[in-house]
């Protein structure tokens, strides 16, 4: 809690919003100088006080305010709130509230502080000041902890020490309140990575015998979700259905046009549908959701039979996946029946292919963000011939799973000099015997 302030000595602090008792009269000239030269009016403009007393013109503490400048502090007057509310303008950078003055009308008449809770209502944004009797210090001391920058005894109080208990109060709110949007910035940030986490899949393949890894990287700065989305579920008949997409663009927008897409996807996919029908539909959904007629969505979508040695594929505009076999060399599937992408053609039809898999394989479904990153320091980009053979080395390495996914983006990310623009999604579905 606050202390009284002092006999005319009294010097408001700035530190943890309480008040403080400042050095006596014979500290040295140079720490107080000091301390008045962090408190110049930032703006460099004419510091305003607004003074709401009951006879201000007779108030002996008004004349002779000067700034740490040395240039006067200009001083309004207003003799109850209604004309304190007509000069409380954006100038106004101090507020000093004689704790006295009637309580407007409506207000708890035991509340000794009704007229202040009233001016820090009015005036949210500005430093207010408490004026009261030297004989009252603990009301001085509540009207600080109700929200007031300090208190200041009337009857104690000269020119040069209001003066300074004003810029002292005027940084203090400044401080105050740059604090307080801190707190509410990381607030929001903190509620935003929340829901961007809660927006990501996870993945329905209770009774499956295919393993699932999954690696993500939003292009945006901070973002925990892009553009890109998502998703692999298992119907009851035993099917497993796995898809990867990707919105035009890199904004929130895009970014919740691609949830609304991996939704519907699901909710289709449980209900069904696939193939052509599937897509179609998510086409729709894509024509009335999206922002600006340009935007348009690239998608692959695969069923795995039951048996898990064949599936269909479907392309929307999107990158072939990567088939990884025993023996073999890792090679992309047939992408020679590429439809458009969701949003280009009205009426556009997807045809499905059917794809072997065999026995034991590893397929892996990507973004181009994972494709279009640079080589080096030239304007040459990896492509898709450049990202098979980085996996057909990482994989001769001996990496699976969730390390070659890490391993792929992060050396994307380093062939590329830095941070990739592009979001980045990968899936991996591995079946072994």
């Amino acid at each position: 809690m606050p202390v009284p302030v002092p006999r005319q000595r009294a010097i408001p602090a700035v530190e943890c919003g309480q008040a403080q008792a400042a050095p006596a009269v014979g500290g040295p000239l140079e720490e107080e100088a000091h301390r008045d030269a962090t408190l110049t009016n930032n703006t460099g403009t004419m510091l305003t006080l607004l003074l709401i007393e009951d006879d201000p013109a007779g108030s002996p503490i008004v004349p002779d305010l000067l700034d740490s400048a040395g240039k006067p502090i200009r001083v309004r007057t207003a003799r109850n709130l209604t004309e304190a509310e007509r000069l409380l303008t954006d100038d106004v950078h101090c507020i000093l509230l004689d704790l006295a003055l009637a309580a407007p009308g409506g207000t708890d008449a035991d509340d000794e502080l009704a007229v202040l809770k009233h001016v820090l209502r009015l005036a949210p944004r500005h430093a207010v000041l408490a004026l009261t009797a030297s004989t009252d210090a603990e009301r001085g001391a509540e009207a600080v902890r109700v929200g007031a920058q300090d208190y200041l005894f009337r009857d104690e109080l000269d020119g040069r020490l209001l003066s300074r208990a004003i810029r002292y109060a005027v940084e203090r709110k400044r401080s105050d309140s740059a604090e307080r949007r801190l707190a509410e910035g990381r607030l929001r940030a903190q509620e935003n990575r929340r829901l961007e986490r809660g927006l990501l899949p996870t993945p329905l393949l209770e009774g499956s015998s295919l393993r699932f890894a999954a690696r993500y990287r939003p292009g945006r700065s901070r973002a925990l979700l892009g553009g890109d989305f998502y998703d692999a579920v298992r119907t009851p008949d035993g099917t497993v259905h796995a898809m990867i997409g990707d919105v035009c663009g890199h904004g929130p927008d895009e970014a919740a046009l691609g949830v609304e897409l991996r939704i519907a996807w699901r909710a289709l996919t449980l209900a069904g549908l696939c193939g052509d029908e599937l897509l179609s539909t998510l086409q729709e959904v894509l024509e009335h959701e999206r922002a600006d007629e340009e935007i348009f969505a690239t998608l692959c979508t695969v069923d795995i039979a039951p048996d898990g040695r064949r599936a269909g594929l479907c392309l929307a505009g999107h990158p072939a996946p990567l088939i990884a076999r025993p023996g073999r060399p890792a090679r992309l599937l047939p992408y020679d029946n590429n439809g458009p992408a969701l949003g280009l053609l009205p009426g556009a039809r997807w045809p499905r292919m059917q794809v072997e898999l065999g026995a034991e394989w590893s397929l892996m479904l990507y973004t181009d963000g994972l494709i279009e990153g640079r080589v080096g320091a030239g304007g040459e980009r990896l492509g898709q011939d450049g990202m098979v053979e980085m996996i057909r080395r990482q994989l001769s390495e001996g990496l699976r799973g969730e390390a070659l996914l890490r391993s792929a983006v992060h050396e994307v990310r380093d062939l590329n000099g830095g941070e990739l623009t592009d979001d980045v999604a990968v899936v991996l579905l591995d079946r072994t015997p």
